[in-house]
């Protein structure tokens, strides 16, 4: 009970930043999930109980679900996005998606996971329902794709579940992701960490934002804005804030733009290591900028940013553990399938479309600040990059002997 309490104290608010702030600062990323509130949706049967706390990498809690898998009917079909700037889905989703419905019970005949490039996306989705899809778990990224193929689900009777990037102005039933505010958060906590750490006197930031388009850059940028403010109200500056993008070549042209005008720039709160990735070439190779001297941030735990936070030229990396966001995409698109009602545990909190100000259910996973100190035990421990790739080189070699990662100890 106390729990539900303070999930219905939770609104979409400036108070609700305060809230984040509050969870996220006795921790470095792990803990108790906070995010936005509204209406769960339930359906009519009830199912099997089941908690985003249980699932981890083992994958065991997946075989709680083995009674939904002979009440289904038809075929739940999961369309995945081919992008040239998070290639994880097809890399690493679409196998720990399929592992999760295999130790779920499902069979082969039972489930499919595609992914493809966004324009083919509604193809695909017709495809799938003339196949016999009762269920639709969607990724969809290409302007326009995600709406038009939940239009056309809802036409056919058919629930559509949005996979890590919510479609604005969408019909889906469901929305499963990381919690965005608190990616946010993170990130501007992880800035204020390294500006201390790093000793760098006279904080003048820039900060920039992912793409205006996307639901989630404005979650991320509530969440690290609050932070930063606190800063810039005592002492740090508050140098420039240019357009959002999502695109390293515009994020790179724009950052150079600001920085011929405002040289004393030392510091940059980046929503992403893509974005993070010509920036810091920039200012290593055309600025002479030392390691240790300019914090930057970052999201997404690329093998190249993990590098560069070796190094000392990241501050750190936001870290989306994928192995729980496929099987909670999994766990709710079988009760989906199965006609039962999803528990609480498993839908636990819910996000608002701006676009039409309706309120979707929600599954929220947790995500992790990674800096030199946790890689080991995070993304490593994990096998979301190998040891021999994150240390090749020198630096890096030297970096991780240091740091002891590939040993045993440490």
């Amino acid at each position: 009970m106390r729990a539900l309490a303070r999930r219905a104290a939770r609104t979409v608010c400036a108070g609700g930043v305060a809230l984040v702030l509050a969870a996220c600062s006795s921790g470095s990323g792990s803990g108790t999930t906070t995010a936005f509130l509204g209406k769960l949706v339930r359906s009519s049967m009830p199912g099997p109980p089941f908690s985003l706390s249980q699932i981890n990498k083992s994958f065991a809690a997946m075989k709680a679900l083995k009674p939904l898998a002979a009440r289904g009917d038809g075929r739940i079909s999961v369309l995945l996005s081919v992008n040239a700037t998070a290639s994880h889905f097809k890399d690493v989703d679409a196998g720990y998606l399929s592992e999760a419905f295999q130790k779920a019970g499902l069979t082969s005949s039972q489930y499919s996971v595609q992914a493809m490039q966004g324009s083919k996306q509604f193809g695909a989705a017709r495809q799938a329902i003339r196949n016999g899809a009762s269920v639709l778990v969607l990724d969809a990224r290409y302007s326009g794709a995600g709406s038009r193929i939940e239009s056309f689900a809802m036409t056919q009777g058919v629930p559509v579940i949005d996979y890590d990037w919510l479609t604005l102005g969408g019909r889906r039933k469901y929305y499963v992701g990381f919690d965005s505010l608190r990616i946010g958060v993170l990130q501007g906590q992880g800035l204020v960490r390294c500006v201390s750490g790093w000793h760098v006197r006279h904080p003048r930031v820039i900060v920039m934002k992912g793409a205006s388009t996307d639901y989630n850059s404005a979650l991320y940028a509530e969440g690290y804005d609050a932070v930063v403010a606190r800063q810039f109200a005592v002492g740090w500056k508050d140098v420039s804030n240019p357009p959002g993008t999502w695109d390293p070549g515009t994020a790179r042209r724009e950052f150079k733009r600001q920085y011929s005008v405002h040289k004393k720039i030392n510091a940059a709160l980046i929503p992403n290591d893509e974005n993070a990735r010509p920036i810091i070439s920039y200012l290593r190779q055309h600025q002479g900028i030392k390691a240790w001297t300019f914090p930057t941030t970052g999201l997404d735990a690329t093998l190249n940013g993990l590098r560069r936070i070796l190094i000392g030229y990241q501050c750190g990396t936001v870290y989306k553990p994928i192995y729980l966001e496929a099987q909670a995409a999994a766990a709710l698109a079988m009760y989906v399938w199965a006609g039962a009602r999803p528990p609480i545990g498993l839908v636990n909190w819910s996000v608002t479309d701006p676009l039409t100000n309706r309120s979707v259910a929600a599954a929220l996973l947790t995500p992790v600040w990674v800096t030199r100190r946790n890689m080991k035990s995070t993304v490593v421990a994990d096998g979301f990059v190998t040891q021999s790739d994150l240390c090749k080189g020198g630096l890096h070699s030297s970096a991780c002997s240091t740091l002891r990662i590939g040993s045993a100890a440490g």
